[in-house]
């Protein structure tokens, strides 16, 4: 199922939870109930509950927006630095640059066709990534340079390659969800007691209010949305994609 589709399904599932509650609690109300004598404290504590929701809503979307945007970096550093990479040997012999070109190429193509494919279905790299840019680590460093300017680049390729390997080693730690399951406890929660509080309000039947109530259910439907479709950076809808190798080596869209 698209995530679209449950964004979809879950704003109108709000909706129609709130308007069928109203309905419902309007015609079992008693007779000489009267909407507008709703005590003043009950109108205090739901608007201090709605804003006190709204606080930890952005909080929780700012955290994995942050998470997201961090996860976007990594992927950038990492393709970034073996760029450098494959553009600084161009001072080694034809033997030694083709040899560490085709390994970057390589794990480069590797990452986008088959890593990043096991990092949206189970969130974690593969040993064999890791395999492929050890080979990258080794070419890199197991080069005795043979002149002054072949040593010149060789400490500046191994600062690349650190970078590398470090940045692999952050998108591996980003692959997972960022909100611990007690926050989405809260989160829920906290959602279903500010619905809640819209019925302590007494609210009528009439169109205006039930439009109010549907689309405030909903707009916290969708602020859930979002949190949850940004929790995991590399996984859901609004995904992290490998585009910065597409970017930097284009023969590995291939």
């Amino acid at each position: 199922m698209s995530d679209w589709l449950v964004l979809v399904l879950a704003m109108a599932g709000a909706c129609a939870v709130v308007v069928v509650i109203t309905l419902v609690r309007q015609r079992t109300a008693s007779e000489d109930e009267d909407p507008s004598e709703t005590p003043d404290v009950i109108e205090y504590m739901t608007m201090w509950i709605g804003v006190i929701y709204a606080i930890v809503l952005g909080l929780a979307i700012a955290g994995v927006w942050e998470a997201r945007s961090a996860a976007q970096d990594h992927v950038q550093a990492e393709a970034q630095a073996l760029h450098e990479i494959s553009e600084r040997v161009r001072v080694y012999p034809a033997e030694v640059r083709d040899r560490v070109r085709g390994d970057v190429d390589a794990y480069v193509g590797y990452v986008v066709h088959t890593e990043w494919r096991r990092m949206a279905d189970e969130q974690q790299v593969t040993e064999r990534g890791g395999e492929l840019l050890g080979r990258v680590r080794a070419d890199v460093t197991d080069y005795r340079p043979g002149n002054d300017f072949e040593a010149q680049a060789y400490q500046p390729l191994l600062d690349q390659m650190a970078a590398a390997d470090q940045a692999r080693n952050a998108r591996a730690d980003s692959t997972g969800v960022t909100m611990p399951p007690v926050v989405w406890w809260g989160l829920i929660t906290g959602g279903l007691i500010t619905i809640g509080m819209v019925f302590a309000l007494q609210i009528r039947r009439t169109g205006r209010e039930l439009v109010l109530a549907g689309l405030f259910s909903a707009t916290i439907a969708f602020m859930l949305f979002l949190i949850w479709d940004f929790d995991a950076p590399y996984s859901r809808g609004i995904a992290v994609t490998p585009e910065p190798f597409l970017t930097l080596f284009p023969g590995a869209g291939g």
